[in-house]
């Protein structure tokens, strides 16, 4: 593909400036990031580094998609199941440990690949968020949390749109963790939560890939299919038992909160899986308009790039059947 070539080029022009090199793989849920970040990975000797705020956590694997080890096809991956589900993983977290990966995969003389689909996670990379310096607030934290178990994820998610609106668009309502770190920089820093970016430290070259609403729709359709399918309701009830549970901010990801519903009562299964579309539909939308605001982004289209996946699969099988 015509992307690898520009790739190539990108990484020599750094070489050749002795610039350090990342690559970033952005684009909504199941439009096919970590098939073709496998295959640049190949091509370019490269490790990938996770830019999923779910795939953190430990034993959330189904809900979260993640790759199993025996199809990472011999890729380093980083930052997948370095949490437990219990613990409180930053924007400041994810920061320190991606830079930190970063320069050990470019000491191994290595390029980077960040691939994922949360926004927030690779701005701080490419764009160097500097994230604000304000103390953990632990009381505060309590009391926030507290009035999130009595009145929910979207009250709360309404109190920070109304102390910080410019936060508030940015941060979903289900991710209650930075909801209370960033209204917790507001009450205790007296500050809102500005993204304020410093200078690049890398040079970044960003794919994305982009589908059309209505394809991106049936994909997201068949993986949820797919995810129940492989056991995800039984993924979350092996939560419960290890002593999980809902008020947990890992436990507000898309498809646990929804089948936890479905366990207290309150909804069918079926209401449930399409409650799961439904909201990653939504979700999808905002990634959407998130990563169309890149300026210096290499779109790939969705359909060419899964009919040249495709292709390579098939002589990848043709090639071990007959020896070719």
């Amino acid at each position: 593909m015509k992307i690898y070539q520009e790739i190539k080029q990108f990484l020599s022009r750094c070489e050749a400036e002795n610039k350090p090199a990342i690559i970033a793989i952005v684009g909504p849920t199941a439009s096919g990031k970590t098939a073709l970040s496998l295959k640049i990975a190949h091509e370019i000797n490269g490790e990938i580094i996770s830019a999923d705020s779910r795939q953190v956590y430990k034993y959330m694997d189904i809900g979260t998609d993640k790759l199993h080890e025996s199809k990472m096809e011999g890729i380093k991956h980083h930052l997948i199941d370095i949490i437990d589900p219990s613990e409180q993983f930053t924007l400041s977290d994810y920061k320190r440990l991606a830079i930190k990966a970063i320069n050990e995969i470019h000491r191994r003389k290595k390029i980077p690949i960040l691939c994922g689909g949360t926004g927030l996670y690779i701005n701080a990379i490419i764009q160097n968020y500097q994230v604000p310096v304000v103390s953990p607030q632990y009381d505060l934290r309590q009391e926030l949390a507290r009035y999130y178990e009595e009145h929910g994820a979207q009250a709360l998610h309404d109190m920070l749109k109304e102390r910080d609106p410019e936060a508030a668009n940015q941060i979903h309502p289900n991710n209650v963790t930075y909801v209370i770190r960033a209204l917790e920089i507001n009450i205790a820093g007296n500050q809102n939560k500005k993204n304020v970016t410093g200078e690049q430290e890398f040079a970044v070259f960003v794919v994305g890939i982009d589908w059309s609403r209505e394809v991106l729709y049936e994909r997201i359709n068949r993986r949820v299919d797919d995810l129940i399918g492989n056991g995800l309701l039984n993924e979350v009830k092996s939560l419960f038992m290890r002593g999980y549970n809902e008020k947990m901010p890992s436990m507000s990801s898309i498809g646990y909160q929804e089948l936890i519903e479905f366990l207290s009562g309150n909804v069918t299964l079926e209401q449930a899986i399409e409650n799961i579309k439904k909201n990653t539909r939504n979700y999808c939308k905002r990634q959407q308009t998130w990563f169309r605001r890149y300026r210096d982004i290499h779109w790939l289209d969705g359909q060419n790039l899964q009919e040249y996946l495709s292709k390579q699969s098939s002589r990848c099988r043709y090639s071990e059947k007959t020896g070719i």
